[in-house]
């Protein structure tokens, strides 16, 4: 049976640059495996790609990088010890809450002002407070938000998510901090759990190991919260769905599973750090095809008011967060 790569690829005939963007997409995606590259060279290089030739595999490349972040993050539970995964979910339990507290009055005060609707500025406050794409997506069907709104957050965080791999690593340096203090912040301020790792790595090893252990801890919080906006948009407004489905992070489960089996039997222990490069390879790749996600009608559909509210959130609350841990109120 021959393989027909227009099963992948919607190529339009009339489009050359089609064609040399199915050539490019695949080589791209080998390149972002290689151990050398960058993470923010891989997004900048997958949208860069999208945007002057388009990409006739976007649907194929969106399918694939949901799964492939989740299996990454599942890898990356081999180099984490459970026990800290566990100590960090518990310490950073109040300054959790009050991070989310803040996070959803400040977007609701500036959506009010901006014009921003009450769905997508849910959305993009669930997206900064917690995890990113994956906060979205549970809340999405929790506050039955249209299409539009939900690709409209997704495409806003994704493009913070690429300023942040640009930024963090120099106003980290800029600020004097230590890799402790460093992955901290990303993993408190950075959307995604696919750019924290990706910013972290920029500080070594243990920047990386902390900014997961954090990150992934505060991901807990998806379905508790989207349930909570699902609940405060039926009473609210009446407009939720009634039994919406939240889904559930597996890939949280995988880490926790991959940790414990890592950290448990001794005999593992030499595999753990091979496991631990695969993944962090995957996460690299995966940033590579979320780049390539991006389109001039999803920029388009973006608008001024959520980019804006976007914006003037992960400010407020990326400033807050590095105060307090240069304060040592937060460690």
């Amino acid at each position: 049976m021959s393989f027909d790569f227009r099963t992948l690829c919607a190529i339009e005939p009339h489009r050359p640059a089609h064609r040399v963007a199915a050539v490019l997409m695949p080589l791209g995606a080998a390149a972002a495996l290689l151990p050398w590259t960058p993470p923010w060279a891989a997004l900048l290089g997958g949208a860069a790609l999208a945007l002057t030739l388009g990409n006739p595999c976007a649907a194929a490349a969106a399918r694939a990088s949901k799964w492939l972040l989740q299996l990454a993050v599942v890898g990356l539970g081999a180099g984490v010890n459970l026990a800290v995964v566990a100590r960090v979910g518990g310490q950073g339990l109040g300054y959790t809450f009050a991070g989310l507290a803040v996070t959803f009055a400040l977007g609701t005060w500036l959506a009010a002002r901006i014009g921003v609707g009450p769905k997508i500025a849910a959305l993009i406050c669930a997206g900064t407070g917690i995890c990113g794409g994956s906060a979205i997506a549970a809340a999405a069907p929790a506050i039955d938000a249209r299409a539009e709104e939900t690709s409209a957050a997704l495409a806003v965080v994704f493009l913070l998510n690429g300023v942040a791999l640009l930024v963090f690593p120099a106003i980290g340096t800029w600020a004097h901090l230590d890799a402790r203090q460093f992955g901290l912040w990303c993993a408190l301020a950075i959307h995604d759990t696919s750019s924290v790792t990706g910013a972290a790595l920029t500080h070594g090893p243990e920047a990386l190991a902390i900014a997961t252990t954090v990150k992934l801890a505060r991901a807990l919080w998806i379905v508790p919260v989207a349930l909570g906006l699902g609940a405060w948009f039926r009473r609210t407004a009446g407009t939720a769905a009634p039994r919406a489905r939240v889904p559930v992070p597996w890939f949280i489960a995988g880490f926790i599973a991959v940790s414990a089996l890592f950290t448990f039997v001794p005999l593992l222990h030499p595999a753990a750090r091979v496991v631990s490069l695969v993944a962090r390879a995957l996460l690299t790749l995966t940033l590579f095809l979320i780049g390539a996600g991006l389109s001039r009608p999803v920029a388009r559909a973006i608008g001024a008011g959520p980019l804006f509210l976007a914006l003037l959130l992960w400010i407020a609350m990326a400033g807050a967060s590095l105060a307090a841990i240069r304060a040592g109120w937060i460690h």
